[in-house]
């Protein structure tokens, strides 16, 4: 797998390459700014680019301007946010417009090596991937009635489950449920939030963009 990483800060920078490294990941590209970045996903064209949501010279949201840069002009170049913060509002704005290829993850997580490679692996697949840390706290957040008011509580749960990234067998060994019970629920979810007919794969995007808007 091919990775720009970009940070402003130096040490996040360097430590995170070296620890992809490590992994078996190669590093095409660093970068400290939005420019940078750009320009190092243009010349070296990855997989997936690691993005700080905070990037200079505003400090506020150039990292998600960056990546809707990347995934209007790079369609087949992944983007995973990583910040201190939870908010979803960067991950429901990319993916209202670029469904899948798309991670937001806080930057604790990157201390576990295995979360985080298997995050660039979902999102290089074309997935999406969101902090469990918001689909917790979306999932406790008071809501209209009519928000996801035509799913059961399991069927919450299955695309809670959805949202952080699980396919449908770690879903099933999370909930202790058979694999053809999920795909059951998974099935009911697509129908009673009226999707389109479209591969499994972009349902699931648009499942969880209409989990995370709620």
């Amino acid at each position: 797998m091919r990775v720009v990483v970009a940070d402003d800060s130096m040490l996040i920078r360097e430590g995170l390459t070296t620890l992809l490294r490590q992994a078996g990941v190669t590093v095409v590209g660093k970068a400290s700014n939005s420019d940078e970045l750009l320009r190092s996903v243009a010349l070296s064209q990855p997989d997936v680019a690691v993005v700080d949501v905070r990037m200079p010279p505003g400090q506020s949201d150039e990292g998600v301007v960056a990546a809707e840069r990347i995934r209007d002009e790079h369609p087949n170049v992944g983007v995973l946010l990583l910040s201190h913060y939870v908010d979803s509002r960067y991950a429901t704005r990319l993916l209202a417009e670029h469904p899948g290829r798309l991670g937001y993850l806080l930057k604790e997580r990157v201390s576990d090596m295995a979360v985080l490679i298997d995050a660039l692996e979902r999102i290089a697949a074309g997935e999406c991937v969101i902090d469990p840390t918001i689909v917790a706290g979306l999932v406790k957040r008071p809501r209209p009635a009519q928000a996801l008011a035509v799913l059961s509580n399991r069927e919450r749960e299955v695309l809670a489950l959805m949202a952080e990234g699980h396919s449908n067998q770690g879903i099933a060994e999370h909930l202790v449920l058979s694999g053809k019970t999920v795909e059951s629920h998974v099935r009911q979810i697509f129908a009673k939030l009226d999707l389109p007919d479209t591969s499994d794969q972009h349902r699931r995007v648009l499942a969880v963009l209409r989990f995370l808007r709620s």
